[in-house]
């Protein structure tokens, strides 16, 4: 993007001044610091507060990301490719002035199954919504996989990624004014793994404090996450990949590894865990108890009351998963049904979806399947019981995709149209190859409008589109955003 102004922007807060830099219009400040460094002896510690510094502190370039692996979806979404260091704990701001105008904020949890990621990446950068807008947007880097998710007594209490999350919303109350925005006008916005760390922090009284409303984009809340014991049990074999388990100085011993070696040991502990269909995650936030698929939606409802939400997913959710994975694409009715049965204990309830696509693949059966019990429907029934509760609620579906595509409308799809930049930051994204440019950018625009209504006003209608009702007792729909946006009704 164009630096288009001669003097850089400077932010002056209360840790220090910051530079930053224009980008076409919008004053971009990149690797602001969230916290203190999470390095040494504050590896698997909870985020702390950041020193204050003196003289002006650079803001033009990207901080290093979290120490990660491979996505799971890169063949679909394409790569990236970034620094990598413990000291991650970062934020990207975008804002119109440095003025005291009190923007609505975005603030923006990536995803990427709490193990990959960032929220600096190129994908989700913030400047078309910021200008289009007149909004503050704000991306956040938090710790991933063992190192913010490990859960073992005495090392790690298994959330410390929420933590992080929380402490960036504790930052941007004390400081978004000092952007041009608004600390009271807060929504947070979080795909898959992000929106999961939203229901986690919806149920977390000290963090729901801190925002209004909430934007959840495929969230999967289909299976509850794991309760204290489960957790300890992954972190327990986790420590015996390394050789740490029962050993009184575990935790120093931890804090001494490199990190190549804290990812090797991960990497070995998810893939002895990986299943197909397999929802729930080694490292990923986790409860003091185990709760029941409908306690865990009542539970994130109780902490949505009084709150405006919009969520939805993609109608092919678990294709981006599935198209290239050679076991799924040739998949057997025999295979098909042990599937079905194991993720829900009947395979009798693969016939659905038979139906409902019949001239579809055993693949395809069982994708619908796993997409409709993991992402649609619980955000339907999550949705409707926040308005049953006071709130108010928007449901969506994203259903286009490029003509013949094996991806479908797949998971991630929709993000480069809520962020607007499809057409300059995702070159590589098969999920979007063959897709008519036209057509892509009015949906676009129809999807960012309707975000930023939302951040703005709590309500995502827009004269661009049918009239959207939010839910209500016994009526159940949601807007279809596709080459034609519509409405329609959930099954």
């Amino acid at each position: 993007m164009l630096n288009t102004q001669r003097d850089s922007p400077v932010c002056r807060t209360a840790l220090g001044a910051l530079s930053g830099l224009w980008q076409d219009g919008i004053a971009a400040f990149r690797g602001v610091p969230l916290a203190a460094p999470p390095t040494g002896e504050r590896r698997f510690a909870p985020a702390a507060p950041h020193l204050e510094w003196a003289g002006v502190r650079e803001g033009t370039h990207h901080g290093p990301i979290a120490p990660q692996g491979a996505s799971r979806l890169r063949v679909a979404m394409g790569d990236f490719a970034r620094p990598q260091s413990e000291d991650c704990l970062t934020l990207t701001i975008w804002t119109p002035a440095l003025d005291d105008a009190k923007r609505p904020v975005l603030v923006w949890l990536h995803g990427g199954a709490y193990t990959t990621g960032a929220g600096s990446l190129d994908w989700y950068d913030g400047s078309v919504l910021a200008r289009e807008g007149d909004i503050v947007v704000v991306g956040v880097n938090y710790r991933l996989g063992a190192l913010g998710f490990l859960h073992y007594p005495g090392i790690s209490d298994g959330n410390i990624g929420i933590g992080d999350q929380q402490a960036a919303l504790i930052w941007i109350r004390d400081h978004i004014a000092n952007f041009g925005g608004d600390p009271e006008c807060v929504t947070i916005c979080g795909q898959s793994a992000g929106g999961g760390s939203i229901a986690q922090l919806l149920m977390t009284p000290a963090a729901r404090s801190l925002f209004r409303r909430a934007i959840l984009q495929s969230p999967p809340l289909g299976e509850p996450p794991n309760a204290a014991a489960r957790a300890a049990e992954n972190g327990e074999r986790f420590l015996e990949i390394l050789g740490l388990a029962r050993a009184s100085d575990a935790l120093e011993r931890l804090r001494a590894l490199p990190a190549t070696e804290i990812l090797a040991a991960q990497r070995q502990l998810i893939l002895s865990a990986a299943k197909p269909g397999a929802g729930h995650l080694p490292f990923a936030p986790m409860f003091a108890s185990a709760l029941s698929p409908e306690a865990y939606l009542d539970a994130i409802a109780d902490g949505g009351a009084g709150k405006e939400i919009l969520i939805g997913g993609t109608r092919e959710e678990m294709h981006g998963f599935f198209a290239v994975d050679e076991a799924m694409t040739s998949l057997d009715e025999s295979r098909l049904a042990t599937l079905a049965a194991a993720a829900t204990g009947d395979a009798s309830t693969i016939e659905p979806y038979r139906r409902r696509r019949p001239q579809g693949s055993p693949m395809d059966w069982f994708a619908d399947l796993l997409t409709d019990r993991r992402f649609l429907r619980p955000s339907w029934v999550l949705a409707a019981g926040i308005a049953k509760r006071g709130g108010k609620a928007w449901s969506y579906r994203f259903d286009w995709s490029p003509p013949n595509s094996p991806f479908m409308a797949c998971h991630c799809i929709e993000i480069p149209f809520v962020f607007g930049n499809w057409a300059t930051q995702w070159p590589g994204a098969a999920m979007l190859a063959g897709g008519d440019a036209k057509e892509m950018e009015l949906l676009s625009k129809r999807m960012r409008r309707s975000w930023i209504n939302f951040v703005r006003n709590g309500d995502p209608h827009h004269d661009g589109i049918p009239a959207w009702p939010a839910h209500q007792g016994g009526t159940n729909k949601y807007m279809s955003f596709n080459g034609k946006v519509a409405v329609g009704d959930w099954e």
